[in-house]
């Protein structure tokens, strides 16, 4: 006889109210999300207009919905582009193990943020700038911080201050 196993989320006893969410969660590659990113919402030629250097460690397959971690790194990369400094913009992304979690993060050489407004980031519609120095609806941040809470992670951001640049690092469930 077969022990039984408890699905990856929820109990088999209880009412799952994300049933219908969790049918289309799979195992996806980070790294494929984060081509896909660069070539969607942020746009080649956006990356090649500022000259932008991306580097990728070796990234881990997740378990999430792709078009989930696809928003989740558009965003990402492409405020790491928004709100870059005079420099040339370099962005890295990479992993790390935690438990049975992956911690990503974002890092780059941008206008930083902050620590007093590091939390402030993530409201809806919050933003830090106006519309006229930096384009946007201050959205994106908050539906990064939706999806990352809708599979148990958390996001967050870490920055010394204004000329430092920023890392987003968000945590997701491993899958490989």
């Amino acid at each position: 006889m077969t022990p039984l196993t408890m699905p990856p989320f929820g109990s088999p006893f209880k009412p799952d109210p994300l049933y219908r969410f969790r049918l289309s969660v799979k195992v996806v590659s980070a790294r494929q999300s984060t081509s896909t990113s660069e070539s969607s919402v942020t746009g080649p030629r956006t990356i090649r207009e500022s000259g932008a250097l991306i580097e990728r460690a070796p990234l881990p397959k997740l378990f999430v919905e792709e078009t989930h971690l696809v928003l989740v790194f558009q965003n990402l990369i492409g405020n790491a582009i928004k709100y870059r400094s005079e420099r040339t913009p370099v962005i890295r992304v990479s992993a790390q193990r935690e438990q049975n979690m992956w911690r990503l993060c974002v890092q780059d050489n941008g206008i930083g943020i902050e620590p007093a407004y590091q939390q402030h980031v993530f409201g809806i519609f919050k933003r830090l700038h106006t519309s006229a120095a930096y384009a946007g609806t201050g959205m994106g941040l908050a539906i990064c911080q939706e999806i990352i809470h809708r599979y148990g992670g958390r996001i967050w951001v870490e920055s010394s201050g204004a000329g430092q640049g920023s890392t987003f690092c968000f945590t997701l469930p491993g899958g490989e």
